[in-house]
């Protein structure tokens, strides 16, 4: 194995559902599990990307099959246009993948600066079907990149990627919004508008995932409302946690999607797909489109799923404040949701957790064994996100994943 987490748990780097390839929380790991430069964020990144590389690799696929990839790096004095700078040029093909930084206040594992999550799909540049959404990056950041351009969305055949959206101006820093709801309507409108320039719409939606800051359920409610209302039932799978930091410095909240819409004798058609909700399966306490389990194209995608009350709306939290109990449980409901597929979790492809933490690499180790003690075989491909505060002082995890469907 050219590198691992630091667990002694079995684990795998890559997965595949579907037509496309999953590598979880990648940093600069070397064969044993250490951080190989503690503290140093750049030549983190480049042992990272190397890392992903070799993952990919196993899979058949090289960086230059991703589609969507996803950075958490530690909230400091990092110039994110110089991340997003080194990660472009790193992987320098053109187009550029999709992208997602995210500013976190803690990782995983000690020493370590940015974990990255990759989305790749074998061959993708060579289909006949790829369409970009691109807008210019800002001038004061421009020379920074070797091609000076954002990929806002990105369609490779059936599937596409629209990267995590803000209230940000064209200059890069400016928010065009001052509160949370009107960043939210910003937000939403700005990725209608991508997909629609991709061919697609919100419901063609596969997974919608984002972060907002807030601290009570009424913080969430406020803005899940709004994006609520630019879905329709049957909605995606959905997964929206707090952040504590964003950029650009005023940013309140941040939206990405996942789809999948085909090419059918010339024109763009909505791919039906199975959903699944156990009764089981907790409810949303506010009125939502989005549903727990969906299945197309071999793959299973699940909602983020949250240790509330079972078989209730009530947002009520069952083992209050007790991350690994509430593991267990939210791990139970991700069980539930496959097995209604006729699937199971040694049929998990990808695995992101979000839970809070102290920050501590022993924290992150109990949280790894619990999900262990949960999924048959191998554990997945692993992103983990420790959070100061989740959605509320008693509700502390929430975790989704991306299973093969083959067998279902």
């Amino acid at each position: 194995m050219s590198w691992r987490l630091p667990t002694e748990r079995t684990h795998r780097l890559a997965g595949c559902a579907g037509p496309l390839t999953f590598v979880g929380g990648a940093g600069d790991f070397d064969a044993l599990g250490s951080i190989r430069h503690p503290g140093d964020l750049n030549t983190q990144l480049a042992g990272a990307l190397d890392n992903v590389a070799q993952a990919l690799a196993a899979e058949s696929c090289s960086l230059e099959d991703i589609v969507r990839l996803k950075a958490f790096y530690r909230d400091s004095a990092v110039d994110e246009w110089s991340l997003r700078a080194a990660l472009s040029n790193a992987i320098d093909g053109g187009p550029a993948p999709v992208m997602t930084l995210n500013p976190v206040p803690y990782q995983p594992w000690q020493g370590q600066e940015i974990q990255l999550q990759a989305i790749a799909i074998r061959g993708w540049r060579v289909h006949d079907d790829v369409r970009v959404v691109t807008r210019p990056v800002p001038q004061a950041f421009a020379p920074k990149f070797n091609t000076p351009v954002v990929t806002d969305g990105l369609r490779a055949g059936e599937f596409y990627a629209v990267g995590g959206q803000t209230a940000a101006g064209t200059d890069g820093e400016t928010i065009e919004a001052s509160d949370g709801r009107a960043q939210t309507h910003a937000v939403m409108s700005r990725l209608e508008a991508i997909q629609a320039e991709l061919g697609a719409t919100f419901q063609d939606a596969i997974k919608k995932e984002g972060y907002y800051f807030g601290t009570t359920m009424a913080d969430w409610a406020a803005m899940a409302r709004i994006r609520a209302s630019y879905f329709r039932e049957p909605a995606a799978v959905a997964t929206v946690v707090p952040c504590h930091a964003l950029r650009p410095e005023g940013a309140l909240t941040k939206v990405e999607v996942l789809g999948m819409r085909e090419l059918w004798n010339g024109f763009d058609k909505y791919i039906p797909r199975e959903d699944r909700w156990p009764k089981r399966v907790w409810d949303w306490p506010i009125p939502v489109p989005y549903r727990q389990g969906i299945r197309l194209r071999n793959m299973i995608w699940t909602g983020g799923q949250v240790p509330w009350e079972s078989n209730a709306n009530t947002g009520r939290a069952m083992h209050p404040g007790d991350v690994i109990a509430q593991t267990h449980f939210v791990m139970s409901y991700i069980d539930d949701i496959l097995r209604a597929f006729d699937a199971t979790s040694s049929d998990l492809r990808l695995l992101v957790c979000y839970f809070a933490s102290d920050g501590s690499a022993e924290q992150t180790h109990r949280l790894v064994e619990a999900l262990d003690d949960c999924v048959a075989g191998p554990l997945p491909p692993l992103t983990i996100v420790p959070q100061p505060h989740l959605h509320a002082d008693d509700s502390n995890v929430e975790v989704w994943g991306v299973a093969d469907a083959t067998r279902g």
